[in-house]
C-alpha cells in the first residue's frame, strides 16, 4: 500500500504551513510508504486576497495543478487498487477528473479515495453560505459521494450528523480531531511557567462573523471593568480583516480605548511566543469543528475556554471546567476568572488527543479503524462518550 498525499498549499498565516510536515512525520514514524503529489502556487505571496479561508485564486490554481500531476500518475499506472489517494480537503478543483477516469478504468487501477471534510455546505456557518455558493457546492459534494471507492473523513461526531442529514451516501468515518504535530509546535518556542505569564486572554481565530467577534469584544469590555489589569489580545497572521467590516472598525475603536490589543501580520513563531506568555485562549466561534488554535494553545501551556457547542464537548472530553454555556456572558466570565488564576489539571490532554488524529486516519486507511465508522443507523450512539 502507498498513500498519494494531496496536501494543501502552504500559508504562513494558516495551519497549512505546518500540515504537510506534521503528516510526513506521522507517516515516517509508522513507516508508511507515501508520495507527496506536488502542486504549483500561483505566486509566492502566500496572501489571502480573494475569499477568507484560503485565497480563491490560489486554491484553484494549486488544486488544479496538483490534479494534473495526479492524473499523470494514474495514466502511467503508478497508482493501483492497492493504493490510497488522500485529499486534505474535500473541495479540490479538478476533482471531477477522478470519477471520469476511474469509471473507465480497469478495477486493478482503481485506488481507495479518502476525502477529509473541513466544513463544506453541510456547515450552516461555512463561508460558502456567506458568499452564496452553497447551491452548487452541495451538488459538488453529491458528486464526491459518487466517486468509486470513496470514503469521507469527518472531524467529529457533530459533523457526521450534518453529513447524514444531507443524505451523503459514501462511507463516513469520524477522525475526532484535526491533524496536529505537538512535538513540532513545542519545539518552536520556550514556554513560561504559568505563574510568570502575562494576564493575557488571546483570541486566535479569524475575525469573521462566524467566529462571533462581537461576543469577544463585549466580554473584554465587561471583564476589564472588574479586572483592568487583564489584557485582551487579537492575534492575526495577516492584516486584521473580516467578512463584516464593522468588526474591524469596532476592534480598532476598542484598541484606542485600551480595551483590546491587536497583533497583525504575525509569523507563526511570533504568535507562538505570545501564546507561550499568555494564560487563556478564548473562543466563541459558531464554526470551528475542533480548531487548530485549541491544539496549539493547549500544547504551549495556556488554558483554553470554549463554548460547549457542536464539536467542542468531544474534543474537550466533556470537561465542564473549560467550557461555558454557549453565549452566556456570565458563565464565560466566571470560568475565565478561574482559568486566569491557575493552570487546568487537564492541560495537555487535548493536544495529546489531536496529536493522534493522523494516526487515527492511518488506522482507518489500513483497516484498523472500523470503530470510527459512522454511516450505520446507530451513528449517534458515541456522541456523548468520552473519547479519551
Amino acid at each position: 500500500m502507498k498513500i498519494f498525499y494531496m496536501g494543501l498549499e502552504s500559508y504562513q498565516a494558516r495551519y497549512t504551513y505546518q500540515l504537510t510536515d506534521w503528516t510526513k512525520r506521522a507517516y515516517d514514524k509508522r513507516k508508511i510508504e507515501y508520495v507527496i503529489v506536488p502542486g504549483e502556487t500561483i505566486d509566492d505571496s502566500e496572501a489571502i486576497v480573494t475569499g477568507q479561508v484560503l485565497d480563491a485564486h490560489g486554491r484553484s490554481y494549486f488544486g488544479m495543478s496538483q490534479m494534473m500531476n495526479l492524473v499523470k500518475m494514474l495514466k502511467a499506472g503508478e497508482i493501483t487498487s492497492k493504493d490510497i489517494i488522500f485529499f486534505e480537503d474535500m473541495f479540490q478543483p479538478g476533482m471531477e477528473s477522478l470519477p471520469y477516469i476511474l469509471q473507465q478504468t480497469p478495477v486493478k487501477y482503481q485506488p481507495t479515495i479518502y476525502l477529509r471534510c473541513l466544513a463544506q455546505a453541510i456547515d450552516p456557518d461555512d463561508f460558502v453560505h456567506v458568499w452564496g455558493m452553497s447551491k452548487w457546492m452541495s451538488l459538488y459534494e453529491e458528486m464526491c459521494n459518487e466517486i468509486p471507492n470513496v470514503r469521507i473523513l469527518a472531524s467529529n461526531e457533530e459533523m457526521v450528523a450534518h453529513m447524514k442529514i444531507a443524505n451523503w451516501k459514501a462511507p463516513i468515518y469520524n477522525i475526532s480531531g484535526l491533524s496536529f504535530g505537538k512535538e513540532e509546535v513545542q519545539s518552536r518556542v520556550e514556554q513560561k511557567p504559568f505563574v510568570e505569564r502575562s494576564q493575557r486572554v488571546v483570541f486566535g481565530a479569524r475575525w469573521d462573523q462566524e467566529k462571533q467577534p462581537q461576543f469577544f469584544m463585549d466580554l473584554a469590555t465587561k471583564f476589564k471593568e472588574k479586572h483592568p489589569e487583564v489584557e485582551f489580545a487579537i492575534c492575526s497572521g495577516a492584516p486584521l480583516r473580516s467578512n463584516n467590516d464593522y468588526y474591524v472598525k469596532e476592534a480598532k475603536y476598542l484598541e484606542k480605548q485600551k480595551i483590546l490589543t491587536i497583533h497583525e501580520n504575525l509569523q507563526k513563531n511570533e504568535y507562538y511566543n505570545i501564546l507561550a506568555d499568555s494564560r487563556v485562549l478564548f473562543n466563541c466561534a459558531l464554526q470551528d469543528w475542533t480548531s487548530n488554535t485549541l491544539s496549539e494553545a493547549d500544547a504551549l501551556g495556556a488554558n483554553v475556554l470554549f463554548p460547549a457547542y457542536r464539536s467542542f464537548p468531544e474534543v474537550f472530553n466533556n470537561d465542564h471546567t473549560r467550557m461555558y454555556v454557549p453565549w452566556s456572558m456570565e458563565d464565560a466570565m466566571a470560568k475565565l476568572e478561574l482559568l486566569l488564576s491557575k493552570p487546568s489539571p487537564s492541560m495537555g490532554q487535548i493536544s495529546d488527543w489531536t496529536n493522534g488524529t493522523i494516526d487515527r486516519m492511518l488506522d482507518i486507511m489500513t483497516g484498523k479503524g472500523e470503530q470510527w465508522r459512522r454511516d450505520g443507523q446507530h451513528y449517534r450512539t458515541p456522541v456523548s462518550e468520552n473519547k479519551y
